[in-house]
């Protein structure tokens, strides 16, 4: 069973403003979660708890970006919230570990 891919408007504004190569590889990597959403191995996704219990995912995308998303299992929905270079996401959210 496959999920269904969403992207906010904000995030799907940053991929917009990549230049084409980093706009294919993100959709790319995006494109695979619809598969398989969860970490396993490979070790680019990664579930993050935050405070008050609600979980969200990180994706690292080719040592450049990083996606944050969360997982609706019963709708079979990944609802892509932010993506953010490297950099960007660790002074928005911090380094943030599992």
């Amino acid at each position: 069973m496959t999920f269904e891919v969403k992207v906010r408007n904000t995030a799907d504004g940053y991929i917009s403003s990549l230049p084409e190569k980093s706009r294919r590889i993100i959709r790319n990597a995006l494109k695979g979660l619809e598969e398989n959403p969860f970490p396993g191995s490979g070790g680019d996704t990664e579930k993050l708890v935050l405070s008050g219990g609600s979980e969200i995912y990180r994706l690292h995308i080719a040592r450049t970006f990083t996606a944050f998303y969360s997982v609706d299992k019963g709708n079979r929905i990944i609802k892509v919230h932010d993506i953010l270079s490297i950099e960007q996401a660790h002074k928005k959210y911090g380094r943030l570990s599992s």
